[in-house]
């Protein structure tokens, strides 16, 4: 495991999450004729459909992060198709212990699957994978930003 991967001590995370912005990256994952989106099973937006995401790491490119999350979350690759543009995120909630916030400068990336037949299976953050077509009128604010800018 490289310095970079190593997690961080509870105490630290949350002094980092009530203290900056955290950044990310999210994935629009276009497949089958729409876009992948997961259930989310954790806060920020637990109960939402939303795309899969994460926090880059140190010394880690935010193409890098998106391999990494895409493998993580999806438990299959992605290939970037581009890069949609980067968004400020406030959330009221936090999945982080004693903090009541996050603010995340997250930059989406267009994707697509590497395979057409993947095996998508839910994981800690997301109870279940759907593909989603439009309209997108009901999902989160976020995502139809991303959606309406992609």
């Amino acid at each position: 495991m490289t310095d970079s991967e190593k997690p961080i001590a509870d105490d630290e995370w949350r002094t980092i999450v009530a203290n900056v912005p955290l950044v990310s990256v999210d994935l629009v994952i276009e497949h089958d004729g729409g876009v992948l989106l997961g259930k989310r099973e954790n806060e920020p937006v637990k109960g939402e459909w939303f795309v899969p995401g994460g926090t880059v790491f140190k010394n880690e490119s935010r193409t890098e992060a998106v391999h990494r999350v895409a493998e993580a979350e999806l438990g299959e690759p992605v290939v970037i198709d581009g890069c949609i543009g980067t968004y400020e995120h406030f959330y009221e909630t936090a999945a982080t212990g004693g903090v009541d916030s996050k603010h995340y400068l997250a930059t989406a990336y267009s994707s697509h699957l590497d395979r057409n037949d993947p095996e998508l299976n839910g994981d800690d953050q997301h109870g279940a994978f759907q593909v989603f077509r439009p309209p997108f009128d009901e999902f989160h604010p976020y995502i139809k930003r991303y959606l309406n800018d992609y």
